[in-house]
């Protein structure tokens, strides 16, 4: 039997998490959430029988798009017990993605990101949480908060403190550890024939009270008959390429600042996918060892031959790590 909220006695539970509500607020309740839009602060949504306070729209924080609100996903609080959730509502979008000549048809799938948060539990490089359906059947997640910076947050922040040099032997090591447990986070996933989606350096939290890397926002799909894991993996190469130059490698800023080095840059050198990242970083910092150097090369324009599966990259960046870090780890002459 559905349990029925009066306006009393919503304004009594509010009253101990939100004690600032207007108490002669008059709150709208939804039970159906088709339209994200029209639910607004001070509303609530009813799901399984839980009344949740919403506070405030979720912001995209990609590439400094600080300000883009993202409408579907509600911050709000648990009635019941005055936890703190995002409440990922439905909303449905494509687009067409293209890594050289590659292309993948990318969609949201709120199902796939349900079923993937049941698959993983409480696995600890995953955002947790749990889905629900609404009154008209829409699949509605909620989600725990991680507290903590972006991943991307994280390195500009030891950028501003330190060069490069002392960055790659005195961080870079314990980074990369936690970066190989997300790849063995993703490794998991595609074992069970589930991808990430969307893979890129803002959607890894890094935990506030765990300190570990959490990957976030599972809900995009992508169609590709080749290789059906080939866009987590260039995604996850992306991170990396990121991770071991201490942010982006910019041809354009390398050309306003160094103009001999600019001029031994070649496409080759860049990124795959953003042909604006120098890919082939040893040009830049020539102490980064080789080994791993020609793992980043796999995500060049000059590849010819990408990872297939997470295991090819693991296997790899193991291989690279039993000879790192230490001063001693130098290329030959």
């Amino acid at each position: 039997m559905r349990e029925n909220f009066s306006q009393e006695s919503l304004h009594q539970l509010a009253a101990h998490w939100a004690p600032s509500q207007n108490k002669n607020h008059p709150f709208r309740i939804y039970h159906d959430t088709s339209d994200f839009f029209q639910i607004e602060y001070g509303d609530i949504v009813v799901l399984n029988d839980k009344a949740y306070l919403v506070r405030h729209n979720a912001k995209e924080g990609r590439f400094g798009l600080d300000d883009e609100v993202k409408f579907w996903v509600k911050r709000a609080i648990d009635l019941s017990n005055g936890e703190t959730k995002f409440i990922k509502l439905v909303f449905y979008e494509n687009f067409i993605a293209r890594i050289g000549d590659i292309s993948f048809e990318c969609f949201r799938s709120p199902v796939k990101e349900a079923r993937i948060l049941n698959l993983i539990g409480h696995h600890p490089n995953f955002m947790h949480g749990f889905s629900v359906p609404d009154d008209q059947g829409n699949v509605v997640r909620i989600l725990d908060v991680i507290f903590g910076l972006t991943l991307a947050d994280h390195i500009w922040a030891l950028a501003a403190r330190m060069d490069h040099e002392t960055y790659f032997y005195q961080y870079f090591p314990e980074i990369l550890d936690k970066y190989i447990e997300c790849v063995e986070a993703i490794r998991f996933l595609h074992e069970y024939g589930e991808k990430h989606g969307d893979i890129r350096r803002d959607h890894l939290l890094v935990d506030r009270d765990s300190g570990q890397y959490r990957w976030i926002d599972f809900d995009y799909n992508f169609r590709h008959r080749e290789n059906i894991y080939g866009y987590d993996l260039f995604g996850l190469g992306n991170v990396l390429m990121f991770l071991a130059g201490m942010g982006d490698a910019l041809v354009p800023y390398i050309k306003t600042t160094d103009l001999k080095l600019y001029g031994e840059l070649n496409d080759n050198d860049t990124n795959i996918v953003f042909n604006n990242r120098v890919a082939n970083l040893i040009k830049i910092y020539p102490y980064i060892p080789k080994n791993l150097n020609r793992i980043l090369m796999h995500f060049s324009k000059s590849a010819n031959v990408f990872y297939d599966h997470t295991t090819q990259l693991l296997e790899d960046l193991y291989e690279f790590k039993s000879c790192f870090p230490g001063k001693e780890v130098r290329n030959e002459p």
